[in-house]
């Protein structure tokens, strides 16, 4: 049996650049890991085939999971004739912007790469993770980590300076796809990578707070207010940076102290079902 921890991710920074040829967006993004994970284990079975076992009846244990997907992938590309057992322990929530189905994905690339003894490097597992998802290929890595192209070229970073993090989701789903074509990249969001990787570089808190931002926050408020109300609760209760996560609709409030953090929770624990208080890991 091997066991893999997937840690969520937040966007640090979000910006698209424009559209390519292949249909995907251009990406520019920061992004670093929190301490909300999944857990999962391998196990190989007799026969060829490829079970996902997940307890959550709202998680599909198909081909509609990422997670069964980078199995099948890998099977294929090295043409493993063994199958496999997934068990997968859900923390993060689904369809949240906080990479839940890519970080199972890559785990899987990680997991079965031990399991089958493939000694693959994890630029190679990217390789695969690619084809089936732009966010899998940072969660591979799972550190901190500027991400470009479609989310394939990984460039790896200090880690943040130590965190709370108040992790909220409002009661909606939002689609990726949705969002990114409703994006105009002709609007002057201005998103700041640069003093981003510079407070990253110092091990500046502070700058890092100010560098927040998402290219994608003012389209996706757009189908849900909720999510600008969320996060003006969040400032307005002492948070010291405030954004929202990949194409939403979770944002988050980093926080310096224990005390700060807590107040936060309880300010937006009200108005949001799903809320969680975790560290910044990076």
């Amino acid at each position: 049996m091997i066991y893999e921890t997937a840690h969520a991710k937040i966007n640090l920074t979000l910006d698209t650049l424009f559209k390519r040829d292949d249909g995907y967006h251009e990406v520019e993004m920061i992004m670093t890991t929190i301490d909300l994970n999944d857990r999962l284990s391998f196990e190989i079975r007799r026969d060829n085939k490829i079970v996902v076992e997940v307890e959550q009846n709202y998680v599909p244990s198909d081909h509609k999971n990422l997670a069964f997907k980078a199995a099948e992938a890998l099977k294929k590309h090295y043409n493993i004739k063994q199958g496999v057992t997934i068990r997968l322990e859900k923390d993060i929530p689904v369809s949240a912007g906080l990479g839940g189905g890519s970080a199972d994905a890559a785990a899987t690339l990680r997991g079965m790469n031990r399991l089958f003894n493939l000694n693959l490097s994890l630029e190679e597992l990217c390789q695969i993770g690619i084809k089936i998802g732009t966010d899998i290929p940072f969660c591979i890595y799972s550190k901190t980590a500027i991400c470009k192209g479609k989310g394939e070229i990984i460039e790896l970073l200090n880690k943040p300076p130590s965190a709370w993090v108040i992790i909220a989701k409002p009661d909606v789903g939002i689609s990726s796809p949705d969002v990114f074509k409703s994006l105009t990249l002709e609007s002057d969001y201005r998103v700041h990578t640069a003093a981003c990787l510079s407070a990253l570089k110092s091990g500046d808190y502070e700058a890092l707070c100010q560098s927040l931002s998402n290219r994608l926050e003012t389209v996706s408020h757009k189908m849900y207010p909720e999510i600008t109300k969320l996060k003006e609760n969040m400032l307005n209760s002492g948070a010291d940076g405030a954004l929202m996560s990949g194409s939403g609709p979770t944002v988050y409030a980093l926080a310096k102290n224990e005390r700060q953090a807590k107040h936060i929770y309880n300010a937006v624990n009200g108005c949001c079902n799903a809320v969680q208080l975790v560290r910044l890991l990076g």
